[in-house]
């Protein structure tokens, strides 16, 4: 008597309904974690902006006028950033491009400057408490699922 060795077509069907069942609940959940990724990475273009606004409302001066910061970019500023832009109270801008992803390619992302009160900056030389990154109220058009949880309002 021989015996053979192996699967049975059951066995292995089973095995690929696994894998398949595995991969519809995986694979969304990735390709959000890697549109994170990237504006993190987009994120980092706030960078020089928050330092010059800082600076302006730590030290207690008048801020300049609408895109005279000395920080601005008007293209190809990054891999995944158009753009940034700096209004005259320090609101910060910047305009993604489709080297990030379809579902935000294009959208504007804001970082608002908060005062001790708790409200956007006047310009009156408040000092600073925090920064306010893809809200709404601000501008921003990112929907909030692509945003690091550091940037969400």
């Amino acid at each position: 008597m021989r015996r053979q060795a192996g699967f049975t077509i059951v066995e292995v069907l089973v095995v690929v309904v696994i894998i398949g069942v595995l991969a519809t609940l995986i694979l969304p959940s990735v390709k959000l974690n890697t549109v994170r990724v990237k504006m993190s990475e987009a994120i980092l273009a706030f960078a020089p902006c928050r330092l010059a606004v800082s600076e302006i409302y730590q030290g207690g001066g008048d801020p300049p006028a609408d895109g005279v910061w000395g920080c601005e970019i008007a293209k190809d500023a990054s891999q995944y950033v158009d753009q940034v832009k700096v209004d005259d109270l320090g609101k910060i801008t910047i305009s993604l491009r489709a080297a990030l992803d379809p579902r935000v390619n294009t959208l504007e992302l804001t970082m608002q400057p908060i005062d001790n009160t708790g409200s956007a900056a006047s310009g009156n030389g408040a000092p600073l408490r925090s920064w306010r990154c893809g809200s709404f109220a601000d501008g921003s058009q990112v929907p909030i699922q692509y945003l690091p949880s550091t940037c969400r309002g």
